[in-house]
């Protein structure tokens, strides 16, 4: 038997001016805005809208669903989660299960960190390795499992 192949590339995307991208990746159905860089090995997936002067480092992965602002950082291997399992399996069948993320301005993600569908208020910085599972409200450092405030900014 012969597998299904599927190629990465960059399908039906929406690039603003200026934008910088590092093959491989994978990118399709999404929006990328004016003097965004996006490393190598990251996945893009439609719907997802990134801001204007961002940086989408390697490995990172963006689902469905996730909003960026403007002038963020997504460290390396950053994944973000819109399926939070609540019938104990994956709802990859059923999108109505899906939720939304949406990241403020001028936010940095350190790298490895886990961000399930959350809303994170402009000028956050998360920790490396942290594990978001909560809104984070209010502008500040972060970090841990789960990310708690560690001081205001």
């Amino acid at each position: 038997m012969s597998p299904n192949i599927k190629k990465t590339g960059i399908v039906g995307v929406d690039f603003g001016k200026d934008v910088t991208v590092v093959e491989p990746v994978n990118l399709y159905g999404c929006r990328i805005g004016d003097g965004t860089f996006v490393g190598p090995f990251v996945e893009i997936q439609r719907n997802a809208v990134i801001g204007k002067n961002c940086k989408i480092q390697s490995h990172a992965f963006i689902c469905e669903l996730v909003e960026i602002g403007d002038n963020c950082v997504i460290s390396h291997g950053v994944m973000f989660i819109n399926d939070l399992f609540k019938t104990g399996k994956p709802a990859f069948r059923d999108k109505t299960l899906w939720k939304e993320t949406r990241i403020g301005s001028n936010v940095l993600i350190g790298s490895n960190s886990t961000i399930l569908p959350v809303n994170i208020v402009d000028g956050v910085v998360v920790g490396a390795g942290s594990v978001v599972t909560k809104d984070l409200t209010v502008k500040g450092i972060y970090a841990g499992n789960p990310a708690k405030l560690l001081r205001k900014i």
